[in-house]
Protein backbone atom coordinates (compact mmCIF):
# COMPACT_ATOMS: atom_id res chain seq x y z
CA UNK A 1 0.00 0.00 0.00
CA UNK A 2 2.95 2.51 0.97
CA UNK A 3 4.54 1.37 -2.06
CA UNK A 4 1.52 2.39 -4.53
CA UNK A 5 1.03 5.89 -2.29
CA UNK A 6 4.82 6.52 -3.51
CA UNK A 7 4.49 5.46 -7.00
CA UNK A 8 1.02 7.80 -7.73
CA UNK A 9 3.11 10.92 -5.49
CA UNK A 10 5.36 11.29 -8.46
CA UNK A 11 3.45 11.07 -11.67
CA UNK A 12 1.39 13.66 -9.61
CA UNK A 13 4.20 15.96 -8.89
CA UNK A 14 5.52 15.35 -12.41
CA UNK A 15 2.05 16.69 -13.96
CA UNK A 16 2.23 19.91 -12.15
CA UNK A 17 5.77 20.52 -12.64
CA UNK A 18 5.72 19.91 -16.59
CA UNK A 19 2.28 20.86 -17.20
CA UNK A 20 0.01 18.07 -19.01
CA UNK A 21 0.18 14.14 -18.81
CA UNK A 22 2.25 14.15 -22.05
CA UNK A 23 5.23 16.06 -20.84
CA UNK A 24 4.81 13.98 -17.54
CA UNK A 25 5.30 11.26 -19.29
CA UNK A 26 8.08 11.84 -21.41
CA UNK A 27 9.91 12.97 -17.85
CA UNK A 28 9.13 10.20 -16.24
CA UNK A 29 9.51 7.46 -19.51
CA UNK A 30 6.25 6.21 -18.78
CA UNK A 31 2.93 6.14 -21.33
CA UNK A 32 0.00 8.94 -21.43
CA UNK A 33 -2.15 6.17 -20.10
CA UNK A 34 0.03 5.15 -17.34
CA UNK A 35 0.02 8.90 -16.17
CA UNK A 36 -3.31 9.12 -16.29
CA UNK A 37 -4.37 5.94 -14.54
CA UNK A 38 -1.83 7.05 -11.71
CA UNK A 39 -3.69 10.14 -11.50
CA UNK A 40 -7.32 8.87 -11.80
CA UNK A 41 -6.55 5.90 -9.03
CA UNK A 42 -4.85 8.89 -6.71
CA UNK A 43 -7.52 10.92 -6.97
CA UNK A 44 -10.24 7.89 -6.45
CA UNK A 45 -8.30 7.64 -3.11
CA UNK A 46 -8.30 10.42 -1.72
CA UNK A 47 -11.54 11.50 -2.85
CA UNK A 48 -10.68 14.81 -3.66
CA UNK A 49 -10.18 16.42 -7.65
CA UNK A 50 -6.79 17.21 -7.65
CA UNK A 51 -6.64 18.50 -11.53
CA UNK A 52 -8.75 20.64 -13.68
CA UNK A 53 -7.93 18.66 -16.97
CA UNK A 54 -8.76 21.13 -20.20
CA UNK A 55 -7.16 20.50 -23.91
CA UNK A 56 -4.53 22.52 -23.17
CA UNK A 57 -3.62 22.73 -19.65
CA UNK A 58 -3.59 21.12 -16.25
CA UNK A 59 -4.37 23.23 -12.98
CA UNK A 60 -4.47 22.36 -9.75
CA UNK A 61 -7.74 22.62 -7.46
CA UNK A 62 -7.08 23.69 -4.02
CA UNK A 63 -7.26 20.29 -2.74
CA UNK A 64 -4.44 19.91 -5.60
CA UNK A 65 -2.40 22.44 -4.51
CA UNK A 66 -2.31 21.45 -0.47
CA UNK A 67 -1.65 17.96 -1.44
CA UNK A 68 0.80 19.06 -3.89
CA UNK A 69 2.89 20.91 -1.55
CA UNK A 70 2.43 17.77 0.75
CA UNK A 71 3.90 15.54 -1.49
CA UNK A 72 7.06 18.05 -1.91
CA UNK A 73 7.65 18.05 1.49
CA UNK A 74 7.32 13.92 1.37
CA UNK A 75 9.82 13.86 -1.36
CA UNK A 76 12.35 16.22 0.42
CA UNK A 77 12.30 13.83 3.16
CA UNK A 78 12.82 11.12 1.07
CA UNK A 79 15.68 12.89 -0.49
CA UNK A 80 17.68 14.03 2.65
CA UNK A 81 17.08 10.46 4.58
CA UNK A 82 18.45 9.28 1.11
CA UNK A 83 21.39 11.48 1.03
CA UNK A 84 22.01 10.75 4.88
CA UNK A 85 22.58 6.80 3.85
CA UNK A 86 24.76 7.70 1.40
CA UNK A 87 27.16 9.52 3.91
CA UNK A 88 27.11 6.39 6.32
CA UNK A 89 27.46 4.24 3.61
CA UNK A 90 31.02 6.11 3.11
CA UNK A 91 31.31 7.48 7.17
CA UNK A 92 31.08 4.98 10.00
CA UNK A 93 29.17 5.49 12.26
CA UNK A 94 26.37 4.04 14.58
CA UNK A 95 26.55 1.38 17.62
CA UNK A 96 28.69 -1.76 17.39
CA UNK A 97 28.41 -4.58 19.21
CA UNK A 98 31.68 -6.91 19.69
CA UNK A 99 31.73 -9.97 21.43
CA UNK A 100 35.27 -11.22 22.12
CA UNK A 101 37.09 -14.05 24.46
CA UNK A 102 37.26 -12.83 28.36
CA UNK A 103 41.18 -12.76 28.71
CA UNK A 104 42.23 -12.14 25.49
CA UNK A 105 39.52 -9.33 24.79
CA UNK A 106 40.90 -7.59 27.55
CA UNK A 107 44.80 -7.82 26.78
CA UNK A 108 44.75 -7.99 23.51
CA UNK A 109 41.51 -6.19 21.48
CA UNK A 110 41.02 -3.58 24.09
CA UNK A 111 44.49 -1.93 23.40
CA UNK A 112 44.47 -2.64 20.10
CA UNK A 113 41.07 -0.84 19.26
CA UNK A 114 41.83 2.04 20.91
CA UNK A 115 43.07 3.70 17.78
CA UNK A 116 40.13 2.78 15.87
CA UNK A 117 37.56 4.49 18.58
CA UNK A 118 40.09 7.39 18.11
CA UNK A 119 39.66 7.45 14.68
CA UNK A 120 35.49 7.33 14.78
CA UNK A 121 34.33 9.06 16.77
CA UNK A 122 30.52 8.69 15.36
CA UNK A 123 30.70 5.00 16.29
CA UNK A 124 29.39 3.85 19.46
CA UNK A 125 31.16 0.62 20.68
CA UNK A 126 29.27 -1.93 23.12
CA UNK A 127 32.21 -4.98 23.65
CA UNK A 128 31.20 -8.00 25.69
CA UNK A 129 33.42 -10.64 27.41
CA UNK A 130 32.99 -14.00 27.60
CA UNK A 131 34.58 -17.82 26.69
CA UNK A 132 31.40 -19.18 25.30
CA UNK A 133 30.39 -18.81 21.54
CA UNK A 134 27.76 -16.11 21.77
CA UNK A 135 25.16 -16.47 19.48
CA UNK A 136 25.47 -13.67 16.76
CA UNK A 137 21.77 -13.43 15.84
CA UNK A 138 20.01 -13.96 19.07
CA UNK A 139 22.44 -11.61 21.05
CA UNK A 140 22.47 -9.02 18.09
CA UNK A 141 26.62 -9.32 17.83
CA UNK A 142 27.99 -7.08 14.51
CA UNK A 143 31.42 -9.15 14.80
CA UNK A 144 33.13 -11.91 17.45
CA UNK A 145 36.39 -12.64 17.59
CA UNK A 146 36.74 -16.72 18.58
CA UNK A 147 39.60 -18.62 19.28
CA UNK A 148 39.14 -21.99 18.36
CA UNK A 149 35.85 -23.23 17.10
CA UNK A 150 34.51 -25.02 13.87
CA UNK A 151 34.94 -23.69 10.39
CA UNK A 152 32.05 -25.44 9.85
CA UNK A 153 29.50 -22.43 9.99
CA UNK A 154 26.15 -21.85 8.98
CA UNK A 155 25.63 -19.59 5.44
CA UNK A 156 24.09 -17.50 7.19
CA UNK A 157 28.12 -16.43 8.73
CA UNK A 158 30.86 -15.07 7.40
CA UNK A 159 34.07 -15.68 8.87
CA UNK A 160 37.70 -15.11 8.12
CA UNK A 161 40.98 -16.92 9.45
CA UNK A 162 43.40 -14.82 11.37
CA UNK A 163 46.22 -17.01 12.80
CA UNK A 164 46.76 -19.82 15.25
CA UNK A 165 47.98 -19.28 18.44
CA UNK A 166 51.90 -20.20 19.32
CA UNK A 167 52.25 -22.25 22.60
CA UNK A 168 54.74 -21.42 24.88
CA UNK A 169 56.52 -23.32 27.87
CA UNK A 170 57.76 -20.85 30.42
CA UNK A 171 58.38 -20.69 34.12
CA UNK A 172 59.90 -18.03 36.11
CA UNK A 173 63.36 -16.94 36.59
CA UNK A 174 63.80 -17.97 40.16
CA UNK A 175 61.95 -21.20 39.98
CA UNK A 176 64.36 -22.22 36.95
CA UNK A 177 67.65 -20.83 39.14
CA UNK A 178 66.13 -23.38 41.87
CA UNK A 179 65.09 -26.83 39.91
CA UNK A 180 67.32 -26.29 36.84
CA UNK A 181 66.32 -24.98 33.19
CA UNK A 182 64.86 -28.60 31.14
CA UNK A 183 66.74 -28.85 27.54
CA UNK A 184 64.42 -31.91 26.25
CA UNK A 185 60.87 -32.76 26.61
CA UNK A 186 61.86 -35.83 28.75
CA UNK A 187 63.39 -33.54 31.29
CA UNK A 188 60.24 -30.79 31.11
CA UNK A 189 57.90 -33.53 32.47
CA UNK A 190 60.29 -33.46 35.42
CA UNK A 191 59.04 -30.19 36.54
CA UNK A 192 56.10 -29.26 38.43
CA UNK A 193 53.12 -28.55 36.36
CA UNK A 194 50.63 -25.89 36.64
CA UNK A 195 47.63 -26.91 34.10
CA UNK A 196 44.04 -25.26 33.38
CA UNK A 197 41.29 -27.13 35.05
CA UNK A 198 38.11 -27.14 33.06
CA UNK A 199 34.75 -26.63 34.28
CA UNK A 200 34.53 -30.35 34.69
CA UNK A 201 37.50 -30.55 36.85
CA UNK A 202 39.86 -32.36 34.22
CA UNK A 203 42.78 -30.94 33.16
CA UNK A 204 43.98 -29.55 29.96
CA UNK A 205 46.78 -31.49 28.60
CA UNK A 206 50.42 -29.95 26.91
CA UNK A 207 50.55 -29.97 23.22
CA UNK A 208 53.70 -31.15 22.06
CA UNK A 209 54.44 -31.82 18.34
CA UNK A 210 55.10 -35.38 16.81
CA UNK A 211 58.33 -35.98 15.02
CA UNK A 212 56.25 -35.94 11.40
CA UNK A 213 54.50 -32.68 12.48
CA UNK A 214 51.15 -33.35 14.13
CA UNK A 215 49.78 -32.40 17.47
CA UNK A 216 50.35 -34.44 20.30
CA UNK A 217 47.96 -33.48 23.21
CA UNK A 218 49.36 -35.32 26.89
CA UNK A 219 48.18 -35.36 29.81
CA UNK A 220 50.92 -34.39 32.30
CA UNK A 221 51.17 -34.97 36.29
CA UNK A 222 50.85 -31.59 37.70
CA UNK A 223 51.07 -30.05 41.00
CA UNK A 224 48.52 -27.51 40.88
CA UNK A 225 45.18 -26.99 38.60
CA UNK A 226 43.75 -23.74 38.49
CA UNK A 227 40.69 -22.66 36.75
CA UNK A 228 41.61 -19.32 35.56
CA UNK A 229 44.26 -18.62 33.04
CA UNK A 230 45.35 -15.20 35.10
CA UNK A 231 45.49 -17.18 37.84
CA UNK A 232 48.03 -19.52 36.24
CA UNK A 233 50.30 -17.24 35.33
CA UNK A 234 50.66 -15.64 38.60
CA UNK A 235 51.16 -18.63 40.22
CA UNK A 236 53.59 -19.67 37.50
CA UNK A 237 55.70 -16.16 38.14
CA UNK A 238 55.40 -16.69 41.64
CA UNK A 239 57.71 -19.42 41.26
CA UNK A 240 55.45 -22.80 41.70
CA UNK A 241 56.23 -24.70 38.69
CA UNK A 242 56.26 -24.65 34.75
CA UNK A 243 52.98 -24.58 32.54
CA UNK A 244 52.13 -24.11 28.81
CA UNK A 245 50.30 -20.92 27.01
CA UNK A 246 49.42 -19.22 24.54
CA UNK A 247 52.22 -16.41 23.72
CA UNK A 248 49.49 -13.67 23.52
CA UNK A 249 48.61 -14.24 27.42
CA UNK A 250 52.50 -13.39 28.97
CA UNK A 251 53.77 -11.04 26.76
CA UNK A 252 53.81 -8.09 29.67
CA UNK A 253 55.25 -11.05 31.85
CA UNK A 254 58.36 -11.88 29.00
CA UNK A 255 59.01 -8.72 28.69
CA UNK A 256 59.70 -7.92 32.34
CA UNK A 257 61.36 -10.72 32.91
CA UNK A 258 59.00 -12.18 34.86
CA UNK A 259 59.07 -15.16 32.34
CA UNK A 260 61.36 -17.16 31.02
CA UNK A 261 60.67 -19.30 27.71
CA UNK A 262 61.16 -23.00 27.43
CA UNK A 263 62.33 -25.38 24.62
CA UNK A 264 61.95 -22.28 22.09
CA UNK A 265 62.36 -25.04 19.52
CA UNK A 266 59.23 -27.05 20.94
CA UNK A 267 56.45 -23.77 20.16
CA UNK A 268 53.33 -25.99 18.66
CA UNK A 269 50.59 -23.77 17.02
CA UNK A 270 47.58 -23.93 18.65
CA UNK A 271 43.84 -22.53 18.69
CA UNK A 272 43.01 -20.42 15.53
CA UNK A 273 41.95 -16.96 15.93
CA UNK A 274 38.42 -16.12 13.57
CA UNK A 275 36.42 -13.11 12.98
CA UNK A 276 33.21 -14.20 12.66
CA UNK A 277 29.89 -12.01 11.66
CA UNK A 278 26.23 -12.02 9.82
CA UNK A 279 27.16 -12.00 6.44
CA UNK A 280 24.28 -9.50 5.91
CA UNK A 281 26.14 -6.70 7.99
CA UNK A 282 29.20 -7.33 6.19
CA UNK A 283 28.31 -4.24 3.58
CA UNK A 284 27.67 -1.85 6.51
CA UNK A 285 30.25 0.79 6.35
CA UNK A 286 30.92 -0.02 10.49
CA UNK A 287 31.46 -3.46 10.36
CA UNK A 288 33.48 -3.22 7.77
CA UNK A 289 35.65 -0.74 9.23
CA UNK A 290 35.73 -3.22 12.44
CA UNK A 291 36.70 -6.14 10.49
CA UNK A 292 39.47 -3.93 9.01
CA UNK A 293 40.87 -2.98 12.05
CA UNK A 294 40.58 -6.46 13.93
CA UNK A 295 42.52 -7.99 10.69
CA UNK A 296 45.32 -7.69 12.02
CA UNK A 297 45.49 -9.01 15.62
CA UNK A 298 48.16 -10.09 17.69
CA UNK A 299 48.37 -13.79 18.81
Amino acid sequence: MHDQRLKDIIPFVACVENGSFTAAAEHLHLTGSAISKSISRLEARLGSQLLERTTRSLQLTDAGSAYYQTCLRVLEDLAEAEAVLAAQRTIPSGRLRLAVPNTYGRLCVVPHLVPFCQQHPDLTLSMSFSDRFTDLFDDGVDVAVRIGGSQDLPASLGYRLLAREQMLFCASPDYLDRYGRPQTEAELLQHSAVLYERGDGSTKPWLFTTADGHPDWRTVPHRLALGDVDAMVQAVCGGLGVTQVPSWLIQTQLAAGKLEVLLPQHQPQGLQLMLVWPRRKQLLPKVDALLTALSDLPI
